[in-house]
């Protein structure tokens, strides 16, 4: 999608380690003109899928996600990084590992949200190891749940994370970075 890749050269800022900080637009103060355009690219592409509920991880995804889901009128269901005492007993729950904060959380999705038979979309804001997106697939596994495909706002495709859930799922990336280096950004296509 030319205009996130337009924005990312332009505001986008590389940090040591493989760090892309696009908080400025994305993941901290958001632009929702920006938003609303990745996830009308987002109900383009799974136009053809069968889907009925939006799954996501807090915190970046949600923004991504929420526009997804009132594009369709269908919920939208976060995992969230830690059990609340409101969440109740019957729960799914899976292990990621933070690329951007170097820890694991332990993710959680209430069996209230996400049922046997639902046909879910995942909308993430970054697809780097891949490791938030198998726990969102773990989830799914685990409460018997179709996953339709995932729909990725940036995917670094140097650290291998895409290869791996492509082989459970489709996955869409509006933005694929070949590498990173001093030299700036370059983009897959």
């Amino acid at each position: 999608m030319q205009q996130l890749k337009e924005r990312i050269l332009r505001d986008g800022k590389c940090f040591e380690g493989g760090i892309l900080k696009v908080d400025n637009f994305i993941n901290h103060q958001m632009d929702p003109i920006l938003m609303k355009s990745m996830a009308v690219e987002f109900v383009r592409r799974f136009a053809s899928r069968d889907i009925n509920k939006i799954l996501t991880i807090e915190a970046s995804g949600i923004a991504p996600a929420i526009m997804v889901g009132y594009l369709l009128e269908l919920p939208v269901v976060f995992a969230k990084k830690s059990k609340s005492s409101n969440i109740g007993s019957e729960l799914y729950a899976a292990g990621v590992d933070s690329f951007t904060h170097g820890n694991r959380n332990t993710v959680v999705v209430s069996a209230e949200y996400l049922k046997a038979g639902d046909r879910i979309l995942i909308i993430d804001d970054f697809l780097a190891t891949g490791s938030a997106l198998m726990g969102l697939l773990s989830l799914c596994d685990q409460a018997g749940a179709q996953v339709q495909g995932c729909g990725i706002l940036i995917e670094k495709l140097y650290q291998g994370g895409g290869e791996l859930v492509r082989r459970r799922c489709r996955v869409e990336s509006l933005a694929q970075i070949a590498r990173m280096d001093e030299q700036g950004i370059v983009f897959a296509r």
